[in-house]
């Protein structure tokens, strides 16, 4: 029997691999998105097996369907704006799972002293470590998702000079009755508020480190709590002796902070300047700093139809603008006509535009967007030079020239796509309200850029409607 658990195991590590592998391009995710749900599926199917009281399978199966009841629902009928809210909810229920599984661990073992498996240390120490940073990836990913949602501001929230002082505290105190509790296993025991005081800690670390952290940064930090939530489940899966747990979580582990590391990279932002908070939600009015208040120039639909019917190349630059008003399909469809023109159309991608990693190639490839047309910001970077227009819709923050420019802008030193290089430049926007970093963007107010103002959906669908007048 244990064999046969062996190699079940075996085979969901090798689909959970292999599923992983198939989202490194949108033809292939949702396969590779069922090749790890299948794998998924084998894990539990041993994990049954391996618990030899099958009374324990009505707690199993009970908590199989709960969770399929509430997990199911929000993933299909949630819209793909709120994606980026939806994937922090679900790492945070991961990371608060797991900290309950060490709590159960610890009641279950009068304080772990009761362990009577040789040797203990990996239980203790693992159960501890899946406690503290389980926590802190449950109540972080809830701000996470505060933000995003907009029910807390998307500005950083803190104590200002106290704040890393504070966070220091707060982790040293979770240290501190973690190692309590370990050398109380050792002997009989500590009492159960030991446990319940780590927990308490580590949840208002987790809350103290993540509201402090500004709007633009929320993607970033959403791949690092995924990656920390990985991280305490494979020491919970090493408490347990769960091979299963070990393996998904050293995965998610491994691929979430390779995912955090790139997004840092791309926006010239370390890893500890994000964590230590302040960047975004600041917010600057138009022309603040030179002495004079600028005025961006309004166009329409008519206009912008016109631009781009008699342009040789016309590069789309998508942003959460798009994905708010779901503009994707109405885009598709202008592009569509804009090439029976004889205008080529290339679609340029921002690594951390939208709320989350992939967010535009998602919501492109949904409107059938040609995967060929896709292009990574430094691949497409170069042809905005030689390009008629550039059309932005609902981008702020990646295409900011300050980024470039100015030093004294907060985003300066981040890689951002070069439209203000373009012949011309169309940004579709409501309002001339900054963008997520809470900072203005210069591109709006440059002498060859102008504004269609409205729902981009309806801005797009104007702008189709005029092109087939042509």
């Amino acid at each position: 029997m244990d064999n046969l658990v062996n190699i079940l195991y075996i085979v969901s590590f090798a689909l959970f691999i292999y599923g992983l592998m198939g989202l490194t391009g949108p033809k292939t995710a949702v396969r590779g998105n069922w090749i790890a749900a299948v794998g998924m599926g084998i894990a539990v199917i041993a994990t049954l097996i391996a618990v030899r009281d099958t009374s324990n399978w009505i707690l199993i199966i009970a908590g199989l369907v709960v969770g399929v009841a509430l997990g199911v629902p929000p993933a299909k009928f949630t819209k793909m704006t709120a994606v980026p809210q939806l994937v922090a909810a679900f790492n945070g229920v991961g990371g608060g799972t797991v900290a309950l599984i060490a709590w159960s661990e610890f009641l279950n073992t009068d304080g772990f002293s009761q362990i009577h498996e040789e040797p203990t240390v990996h239980i203790v120490v693992g159960s501890l470590f899946a406690a503290i940073i389980g926590s802190v990836s449950f109540w972080g990913s809830l701000i996470a998702f505060g933000k995003l949602q907009e029910i807390l501001p998307g500005r950083p929230i803190g104590v200002g000079k106290l704040q890393q002082p504070l966070n220091l505290l707060l982790l040293a105190g979770s240290i501190a009755a973690a190692v309590v509790i370990g050398v109380g296993a050792a002997g009989d025991g500590v009492p159960g508020w030991w446990m319940v005081l780590l927990l308490v800690l580590a949840a208002v670390l987790g809350l103290m480190v993540v509201l402090p952290i500004g709007g633009a940064d929320m993607p970033v930090v959403i791949s690092l709590l995924n990656a920390l939530t990985g991280l305490s489940a494979a020491a919970a899966g090493l408490a347990l002796n769960n091979t299963a747990m070990i393996v998904a979580g050293m995965i998610v582990g491994a691929s979430g902070s390779i995912l955090t590391n790139l997004m840092a990279k791309a926006m010239n932002r370390s890893i500890p300047a994000i964590v230590a908070g302040g960047f975004g939600g600041g917010g600057t009015a138009p022309g603040a700093g030179s002495g004079e208040q600028k005025q961006a120039k309004a166009t329409s639909a008519a206009d912008a139809a016109i631009q781009m019917a008699y342009a040789n190349q016309v590069i789309v630059v998508p942003g959460y603008g798009m994905a708010v008003a779901q503009a994707q399909h109405a885009v598709k469809e202008m592009a569509n006509l804009l090439e029976a023109k004889g205008v080529e159309v290339k679609y340029a991608i921002h690594p951390v535009a939208g709320r989350m990693p992939g967010h535009m190639n998602v919501l492109l490839a949904e409107a059938e967007v040609s995967y060929d047309a896709l292009k990574e910001m430094d691949d497409i970077n170069g042809e905005f030079g030689r390009t008629d227009v550039a059309l932005v819709i609902g981008a702020n923050d990646v295409t900011n020239p300050a980024a470039r420019e100015d030093s004294s802008s907060p985003i300066y030193g981040m890689p951002v796509l070069n439209v203000d290089q373009a012949h011309s430049v169309i940004v579709l926007k409501r309002s001339m309200n900054s963008g997520f970093a809470g900072i203005d963007n210069p591109l709006f107010y440059a002498d060859h850029t102008s504004m269609l103002f409205g729902d981009a959906k309806k801005s797009v669908g104007a702008v189709t409607e005029e092109l087939k007048a042509l």
